[in-house]
């Protein structure tokens, strides 16, 4: 569109969000409350899975097994323990006999067998104390945790002479499900009161602090609510909830600390209050709504891939995104009506201005660490080779580590060493022969003799890597054996003996399923959409990126700096939480992998986070490049009003990342202490090394764009600040020097174009 039109844009915007400010706020306030009534009770209607891909082969093998032979897919496990007698002691098999008993007469319960009925070794440690009663409960995620929660209270605990606790893949996820809502509490009251003192320290106001915690707390009400909808028509994972905390407050916080920010600027300059909206909306404004676009097609991404694990983030960040943008464009300027100058209020560091000025003089508002912001710029772009190659290749060596990436699935290891679920977990693994659980199934479909099942029985006993094979057990015109592999039960030699069965000839349909086969299924999904989702990602940044600034080499420098600030992440996520470095100091069990779609998630979230601290330092290079034409004094320009406003906002968004990192799961962990070091790497090394290392080498070349792309830029392009006459560039010389210390004429020419 025509700046002519964007302005009329903008200011018809303007009197919108300023015309009934109260009714605006009111308005929000109850809808607000309805999100709270809505969004109640959402984590409870939230699974804790979602990594298998459903169109998957194990899949498909999982649910005929379930239909077919619920006994070969037990999901709960009653570990019984003698104490000091035998499984074998009379007393204790009696007892174990009720149990079994007891559990198969429940609602709900179906495939229920123990050692003491088959007598399998598998079920029976190799001590001699202790054996498993295995089960499968029936439905959904969310039915079987209600009959675990039904259930379990009766079964755990003392039962004459043994011991019962309750495990398995059921209590395993709504154990960790249960975790997290608890750890999700604690990390949102660590990270409230944390980010409020920040605030009041970026802000000085107590009121203006305020003001980013309570478009925060829209976004993430609002978001519950949106997600609360979703689960009536499809699966949800807890995990997102998570990522909503983190965004909500974040984002949120970002965004309104640009607008309170350019607000309080346009007051100082002396703008009236309407005048000061309109000026903000049509520059930090626009800034915010792009970054809210670009960051939502990155976390759209995800929509791509077929588990729900990483759909799930897709829901809730795309809500949280727009939600918070929405509050921080709508709700923001009405309460900055009402307010005006008293956005001033509760000022804590009155008497630190008073000393300053007192020692030296007055001092403009945020002058002073901008002109720290504006001489570090100056220094980087002297060394623009140095600093360009130093950083670059120290990046790049920070994540090595992730060139030996080794992919697992989650398992019970993801909760506290003291987790019921996980103790009998490892209880089964260390002390029970054959790993029961950790084995394949192939599934055998279509009519055969049993000639024919026991032949191509043997043929599974002799590929490589098989330890044992157990039945077939038949069922009218299907079958399925127990295949137990060598080694690990994901390890890569089960990966290679899944694919051997898959290949194996047989005169039936087969299929394969198991833990192992689970991963490799799933790694073959995402690999087959990830091209699909960088793709798509590079794409609408490319063209979003475009429409800011008009460059058709700053958006590529974008994609390629903002790829190289997620390494250290990459780099640190393989060497802590794969190689196990600093597990004791952060507590979490070392699995020797990293869960399968993680690497995805984190990609997609931390490279939204990274567009979104590059448009708002863009926008305001292209705001002064468009008003002087100097193209270094506007990279120093926008460095100087942005650089402290962007560590700020990364050190927040980092202490809410670091709140969620304090989760006892382990892949809740590993995703916020991620992003939070994602995070700071951008804010401090990229945005204020690279980029303006790189933009200095690239010169003024920076904006260049071939003659049809210049007028479509000019045609629908956006742009924060109007282009300066040729005059008033030539006023300012070679350097720029007027404009590195103020903006005093771009500040009266706002006034009168603000669209107010």
């Amino acid at each position: 569109m025509s700046e002519v039109n964007s302005s009329e844009h903008v200011g018809r915007w303007t009197r919108f969000v300023t015309a009934r400010p109260r009714l605006a706020l009111l308005a929000a306030l109850v809808i607000t409350a309805l999100a709270v009534f809505a969004g109640s009770g959402v984590a409870d209607r939230m699974g804790s899975g979602g990594w298998e891909a459903p169109d998957a082969e194990s899949t498909y093998t999982t649910q005929v097994l379930e239909r077919e032979f619920p006994d070969s897919q037990p999901n709960l496990l009653l570990l019984v323990d003698g104490g000091a007698a035998s499984v074998d002691d009379p007393a204790v098999a009696a007892e174990a006999d009720r149990l079994t008993e007891r559990l198969s007469a429940e609602p709900g319960i179906a495939g229920v067998g123990s050692y003491w009925r088959t007598k399998s070794p598998a079920l029976r440690s190799t001590d001699g104390h202790e054996a498993i009663v295995a089960a499968r409960i029936e439905g959904d995620e969310k039915g079987a945790g209600e009959i675990l929660d039904r259930i379990a209270p009766a079964y755990r605990g003392t039962h004459g002479p043994v011991e019962v606790s309750v495990g398995g893949p059921v209590a395993v996820r709504h154990e960790m499900q249960s975790i997290i809502q608890e750890d999700l509490l604690r990390a949102e009251l660590i990270a409230l009161p944390v980010t409020l003192v920040l605030l009041v320290m970026v802000f000085g106001s107590a009121i203006a602090a305020l003001l980013p915690l309570g478009v925060g707390i829209v976004a993430i009400l609002g978001t519950n609510a949106v997600l609360r909808g979703i689960t009536e028509f499809t699966d949800v994972s807890v995990f997102a909830q998570n990522l909503t905390t983190a965004l909500g407050l974040g984002l949120a916080i970002d965004y309104a600390l640009f607008i309170v920010r350019r607000f309080r600027e346009e007051l100082a300059a002396g703008a009236d209050t309407r005048v000061a909206i309109g000026t903000t909306l049509r520059t930090a404004g626009r800034t915010v709504l792009f970054s809210a676009l670009t960051v939502a097609v990155s976390l759209a991404a995800m929509m791509v891939f077929p588990q729900y694990f990483l759909r799930s983030f897709a829901y809730a960040g795309i809500a949280v995104v727009l939600l918070a943008a929405a509050a921080a464009l709508i709700l923001l300027p009405a309460a900055l009506m009402l307010l005006g100058p008293r956005v001033n209020s509760l000022d804590l560091r009155r008497l630190l201005r008073r000393r300053g000025k007192t020692a030296s003089g007055p001092v403009e508002a945020g002058e002073g660490p901008g002109r720290g912001w504006a001489r570090f710029s100056v220094l980087v772009m002297r060394r623009a080779p140095v600093f360009a190659v130093v950083t670059t290749v120290g990046l790049v060596l920070l994540g090595l580590p992730f060139l030996g990436v080794k992919f697992g699935t989650a398992d019970d290891r993801q909760l506290p060493a003291t987790a019921e679920s996980r103790v009998v977990q490892e209880h089964i693994r260390d002390g029970f022969p054959g790993s029961p659980g950790g084995g394949l199934e192939v599934l055998a479909e279509g009519a055969a003799t049993p000639d024919q099942y026991a032949a191509f029985r043997e043929r599974i006993a002799a590929l490589p890597g098989v330890q044992r094979v157990d039945g077939p057990v038949t069922a009218g015109g299907s079958a399925y054996y127990d295949v137990l592999p060598e080694g690990e039960a994901v390890g890569q030699g089960a990966q290679d003996l899944v694919r051997e069965l898959r290949a194996e000839p047989a005169p039936f349909d087969t299929s394969v399923t198991g833990a192992a086969a689970v991963l490799v299924d799933s790694k073959a999904a995402i690999a087959d959409r990830l091209p699909w989702a960088v793709g798509i990602i590079v794409v609408v940044t490319l063209l979003l990126v475009f429409l800011l600034t008009g460059s058709v080499l700053i958006p590529l420098q974008a994609v390629v700096l903002n790829a190289l600030s997620l390494t250290a992440m990459f780099g640190a996520v393989v060497w802590v939480f794969q190689d196990g470095n600093l597990s004791g100091f952060l507590s979490f069990t070392c699995t020797g992998d990293i869960e399968t779609t993680l690497p995805v998630l984190m990609f997609c979230v931390a490279f939204g986070l990274s567009m979104d601290y590059g448009v708002f330092l863009l926008s305001r290079i292209k705001e002064e490049y468009d008003r002087t034409g100097d193209h270094e004094h506007a990279v120093t320009f926008g460095l100087r009003h942005t650089g402290g406003l962007i560590t700020a906002a990364a050190v927040i968004l980092a202490v809410v990342m670091v709140a969620i990192g304090t989760s006892r799961v382990t892949n809740t962990k590993m995703l916020g202490l991620g992003i939070a070091l994602a995070v700071l790497m951008d804010a401090m090394v990229v945005r204020s090394l690279l980029v303006p290392a790189v933009m200095k080498l690239m010169g003024r070349v920076t904006w260049w764009a071939p003659a049809p792309l210049r007028a479509f830029h000019q045609r629908f392009g956006l742009s924060e600040g109007e282009p300066a006459p040729a005059v008033e560039r030539d006023a300012k010389g070679a350097d720029g020097a007027e404009g590195a210390d103020g903006e005093g004429d771009d500040r009266a020419r706002d006034k009168v174009t603000a669209g107010a």
